[in-house]
């Protein structure tokens, strides 16, 4: 029955993209987080009243993230090419798509994480300081701790994006359910596998989403 509506669809290639693309999103997702919550960290403590305060600094650190979070992503990949030839030793491929997943990703993360700290009471930063609590204590006991849902909140918008990421990273050969979609659903005007592949890819949107809303609603002590 399936088969009679569902013609072109290889069920086993299909569950070999979803994989890949788990597996680039994943990946993507783990080094964001922490790439993203170490420069969020950066352009907060650095910034104007905190404990890191430097103008230069965060104005450097402003406009790379800036400059980062404006180019569109088919373009970062364009543009990645030598630096993903380097690191990885190929431009197609699951593993290609890394370099460009990350680099795009981080700085969109690295505001958000931002903005997370600084709806943190400066009250309860400076009850820290007062007490003789050090830049790294009051960075793992007070910041991380206190901005903790909006950092999942936010790594979970994040995710989401590169879900998005890894489709259009797809369409130029870096695997995945978006390769899938284009050059067997578009090119060879199969839109079953089309639909298919669209259709997984809200699946994994959705269970995100649940996810970080469940782990979010957890750590909210409001």
């Amino acid at each position: 029955m399936i088969k009679q509506y569902l013609p072109n669809v290889d069920w086993l290639i299909m569950w070999e993209e979803t994989k890949n693309t788990l597996y680039m999103t994943g990946i993507s997702v783990v080094a964001v987080f922490i790439l993203g919550t170490l420069l969020g960290l950066v352009l907060f403590l650095t910034s104007k009243g905190n404990l890191w305060e430097n103008k230069s600094i965060n104005a450097v650190i402003s406009a790379v993230v800036n400059v980062f979070r404006s180019i569109p992503f088919i373009i970062l990949i364009v543009l990645l090419i030598p630096l993903t030839t380097l690191l990885v030793g190929s431009m197609i491929g699951e593993n290609a798509a890394l370099p460009s997943l990350i680099i795009g990703a981080s700085p969109f993360y690295a505001r958000l994480v931002e903005i997370g700290l600084r709806e943190i009471d400066k009250g309860v930063i400076e009850a820290a300081r007062s007490m003789g609590a050090t830049t790294w204590t009051i960075i793992w006991k007070v910041l991380l701790p206190e901005s903790m849902p909006a950092l999942i909140s936010g790594i979970t918008v994040t995710a989401i994006a590169t879900v998005s990421y890894t489709a259009m990273a797809g369409a130029i050969g870096a695997g995945g359910l978006g390769n899938l979609a284009y050059n067997y659903g578009f090119q060879r005007n199969q839109n079953d596998v089309t639909l298919i592949a669209t259709v997984i890819i809200l699946l994994i949107v959705f269970v995100i989403q649940f996810i970080g809303d469940f782990i979010t609603s957890k750590l909210d002590k409001r």
